[in-house]
């Protein structure tokens, strides 16, 4: 559990504004794109083409909104004081992990054993 409050609450700070940027970025994402009308045209690749840009797009929201569930879970276990806890093996996650990757929710050892078990 991190108990340094200045780190904490530059983790903290730099947390809220990662979750502001993401959830703009997941609105924007979201929105529905106009692809226009190409229903009488003979080039079935433009429409391959908008519909492969939707599925990225898609993609990506998806992605964006996973890590935004981290973030959220992270400041709640700063708000709740167990922030910097590992959750597979309940130890320290070090400060400098943690400045690097503040939602981070598993120490070095044991995010290599999740990386390990993966592939």
């Amino acid at each position: 559990m991190l108990t340094d409050k200045s780190l904490l609450q530059e983790l903290r700070t730099k947390l809220e504004a990662e979750k502001t940027d993401l959830e703009e970025r997941v609105r924007r994402l979201s929105q529905p794109t106009e692809f226009g009308n190409d229903v009488e045209s003979d080039d079935l690749s433009a429409e391959a083409d908008e519909a492969e840009e939707f599925s990225g797009t898609m993609g990506e929201a998806a992605a964006l909104k996973e890590r935004l569930n981290d973030i959220n879970r992270a400041l709640i276990k700063i708000t709740d004081g167990t922030y910097g806890s590992c959750e597979t093996c309940t130890m320290d996650i070090a400060s400098d992990l943690l400045k690097e990757d503040p939602e981070s929710r598993h120490c070095r050892a044991c995010k290599q054993k999740l990386r390990d078990t993966s592939l």
